[in-house]
């Protein structure tokens, strides 16, 4: 028996057996490695306009067709590449976003050159600590922050895409630099 099954979760987590077995093991855990970091980077960037759970049932054919998320590979991404990743049904074919993968996994590389990581890098927008929220329910969880908002315009700034406050926010959340589970869900304190 699951032994998270009669635990009281966020409401976002539904009764979908993948959401809830995502936000019990991963979404809010701190997260420190830059290919990971990367991975959770480009799939928020292609859940712009869709849901997230339309990304999670995609996200294995997305590992497969971004070879793990290697930055230094998709950095290397031709234009026969791009063509070729269009065709993959299995990931969301939009030219800009699978665009946007290749600027990304090039800027994640400089960012890593310059600060020896990508996550001292990103963790800077907290401080190096997660952000303990006491949102009570969803609707006092706000789409942005003046964090995700400073993020967002960094990243901008040095050339990434698919970065905006909104999606940035989504990032911290999912990567634990916000601890946004609702005060009643189990693991709300587990990450305390």
């Amino acid at each position: 028996m699951n032994r998270t099954m009669n635990k009281q979760r966020c409401a976002w987590a539904g009764a979908d057996a993948l959401y809830q077995r995502y936000h019990d093991i991963e979404w809010g855990v701190p997260l420190h490695d830059d290919q990971r970091l990367f991975e959770f980077l480009i799939l928020e960037g292609a859940q712009a306009g869709l849901s997230w759970i339309t990304i999670l049932r995609k996200r294995e054919n997305y590992r497969a067709a971004f070879d793990d998320f290697d930055a230094m590979r998709i950095a290397a991404y031709d234009a026969n590449k791009i063509e070729s990743l269009l065709q993959n049904a299995g990931i969301v074919r939009n030219r800009l976003k699978v665009q946007a993968a290749v600027i990304n996994a090039q800027k994640f590389l400089e960012v890593q050159a310059e600060f020896g990581s990508f996550d001292a890098f990103i963790w800077r927008f907290v401080d190096g600590k997660t952000k303990q929220n006491k949102w009570r329910n969803l609707a006092e969880i706000p789409a942005s922050t003046s964090e995700s908002d400073a993020m967002s315009k960094e990243l901008k700034r040095r050339g990434f895409k698919f970065v905006g406050s909104t999606i940035c926010y989504a990032h911290m959340q999912a990567t634990g630099m916000v601890n946004d589970h609702t005060t009643d869900c189990f693991r709300h304190k587990e990450l305390k």
